[in-house]
């Protein structure tokens, strides 16, 4: 036999045994794998999505907030798609012709193949109805979703709301596809990971009458949903509840901090709106309304409103001048003759007065002296300015806490540079910007600063970064939040400047709005000056002074006096959360609080 012949039956045998493998394999196939049958006798593989039910919130004290509502969204496959009873498809969604049209339309532009949503948000009692009859309607499937639900109507600005993913949220998560939501505001936003849970899929076998025959394999090959984490936050619901409840038509904020944690015990923006407005499909009107209303619902004043903080800022600067040793507390300043200018004082009291009655007293000269005294300590404005600027920046301000809800404002501590730019290098000192004593020029703080700097008060010069969540499924929170950060004042200097805030709340004109039976408050009042109208009015204050457990800060838009609303708001606030009550003697602070409407007054 020749090499010719040899080769010859060498390729045929090639050419057999590949003939034989494949017929093996079209007989495994075709007889022994019945996956195939299925697609033979005119049957579908549909994959249908199973969205993980959102993590529910608690508040600190085991109360549901927030828990999920069944809903459902009806899909098109174009190519699946046969003649269909339009009119009764679209009165039983509440849709019309037009729009079923220009949505099926645009989900072929999308693709003939995939899926697309065409009515999102089904209600239970529709679907019922829908599913019954959806052999009809062949290429139309449904599929189950989740939507919030929330047993309080407050919190809004801190719980936040939940929607549609938009071209970035896909662009920067793969986990997300067209038609999917997510947290947009608030907790629902920062803890997204945690709350959304993982997608599963479940395989089906559809007949060609669009009806369902069984799961794909026996659900071999289905993926279960993960639920998302529950979590704790740190709110006090009945507090939060009470704190809007005083707000309602006043413009402002509330905040209140647990001195020892950073925990935010209750937040509130007014005016706020009920959390149920943004879910659904109602959303888009809801929101529209919202965005477009003059009192601007939708803008958390509590993180991004930006105030002077007037007369409670003159307590850092008496602790600047404490620490550095530019006053003491036998220092005096007269609120007469060259001591009272450029500043005069707001209010008649015996004069000289020291630091502990200049904070009671909320003396002016006496603060602009003191700041006066600072920037003089070092050779130039500029470094005096400095070495002010140090301590306030230790404390919180011109900068974001940290915490962990989103859109927080740093706001406003001027610079060096900022005054060389506008006076001038070497042009200006402290009379140049001698508004800083006072709390007001160019300083700006947010609510959210102002409470924390009473949290900074109650611990003795230290605080943890504000934060609204406990835990999540037994977890700890971040490590950062449990990090206590020091400010540069030591310990021993704020001991008088507390007893100036107690004689505040205990031994002013004002005190019969602010104190309260067998509590001890320490409070700061602020009359913010407004130049587009009348004057805001501020509050800080923590209780009870030993072992403090609340600090708060409330600040009311265009009332005047510090004193006259926000003292009072904030002392009932400190009343509610540690005695759960309020006094019978106090009831006519709480009657006039909830009865005055600043918002539609003559």
């Amino acid at each position: 036999m020749n090499n010719f012949s040899k080769r010859s039956y060498i390729i045929i045998g090639i050419f057999l045994l590949t003939g034989i493998i494949f017929m093996i394999g079209l007989f495994r196939l075709q007889v022994l794998d019945p996956t195939y049958k299925v697609f033979a006798t005119n049957n579908v593989l549909r994959e249908i999505i199973q969205y993980p039910a959102r993590g529910l919130i608690y508040d600190r004290n085991g109360n549901l907030l927030v828990h999920n509502k069944p809903a459902y969204d009806l899909l098109v496959t174009p190519r699946e798609v046969k003649d269909f009873d339009t009119l009764y498809l679209c009165n039983l969604l509440d849709i019309s012709k037009d729009d079923l049209e220009l949505r099926i339309k645009t989900a072929r532009e999308y693709s003939w193949y995939k899926p697309s949503i065409i009515v999102k948000q089904i209600p239970p009692e529709t679907y019922a109805i829908l599913q019954e009859r959806i052999y009809r309607f062949r290429g139309f499937h449904t599929q189950s979703r989740t939507l919030r639900e929330y047993n309080y109507s407050v919190a809004a600005h801190v719980l936040g709301y939940v929607g549609e993913v938009n071209q970035a949220d896909l662009d920067r998560d793969m986990y997300y596809n067209q038609g999917d939501y997510i947290g947009v505001s608030g907790i629902e936003k920062t803890y997204e990971e945690w709350l959304r849970g993982d997608k599963g899929i479940k395989k089906y076998l559809v007949d060609v009458h669009n009806r369902i025959q069984g799961s794909f394999l026996d659900g071999k090959e289905d993926v279960p949903a993960q639920v998302g984490n529950n979590m704790v936050t740190s709110l006090d619901i009945e507090l939060q509840m009470y704190a809007e409840k005083l707000m309602e038509n006043k413009i402002g904020s509330v905040v209140a901090i647990e001195p020892s944690t950073g925990e935010i015990l209750a937040l509130v923006s007014a005016p706020a709106y009920h959390p149920g407005m943004l879910v659904g499909r109602v959303r888009g009107s809801n929101y529209a309304m919202l965005l477009t209303d003059s009192l601007k619902p939708l803008f958390n004043r509590a993180l991004l409103a930006e105030y002077p903080p007037g007369s409670t800022f003159k307590m850092l600067n008496a602790l600047i001048a404490l620490e550095e040793g530019s006053i003491d507390l036998n220092t005096r300043f007269s609120c007469s003759g060259t001591a009272s200018v450029p500043i005069r004082c707001t209010h008649s009291h015996v004069s000289p007065l020291g630091v502990v009655d200049a904070i009671r007293e909320s003396c002016n000269p006496f603060m602009w002296n003191t700041f006066r005294s600072i920037i003089n300590s070092r050779s130039t404005s500029a470094e005096g300015f400095n070495l002010w600027k140090e301590y306030v920046d230790s404390f919180g301000f011109g900068k974001k806490l940290g915490t962990d809800l989103v859109n927080e404002n740093k706001g406003n501590v001027p610079s060096v540079e900022y005054y060389n730019r506008y006076f001038g290098e070497g042009r200006w000192r402290a009379l140049t910007i001698r508004s800083l004593a006072i709390g007001q020029g160019e300083l700006g703080i947010t609510p959210l600063q102002l409470a924390n700097y009473a949290a900074i008060m109650a611990n003795r010069g230290h605080y943890f970064i504000p934060h609204t969540v406990k835990n999540i499924e037994g977890q700890e929170i971040s490590p950062e939040f449990r990090n206590r950060v020091e400010t540069k004042i030591s310990p021993e200097h704020f001991e008088p400047i507390i007893d100036g805030m107690q004689m505040v709340v205990e031994n002013t004109n004002a005190s019969v709005f602010m104190r309260i039976p067998e509590l001890t408050i320490c409070g700061k009042t602020g009359t913010v000056q407004n130049p587009h109208g009348k004057d805001h009015a501020a509050f800080m204050a923590f209780a009870p002074r030993e072992n403090p457990q609340i600090a708060i800060s409330v600040y009311v838009e265009n009332s005047g006096f510090g004193s006259t609303f926000a003292a009072p708001i904030a002392s009932l606030l400190v009343e509610k959360y540690l005695k759960r009550d309020i006094a019978e003697s106090r009831k006519w602070v709480e009657t006039r609080m909830l009865e005055i409407d600043l918002i539609n007054r003559n």
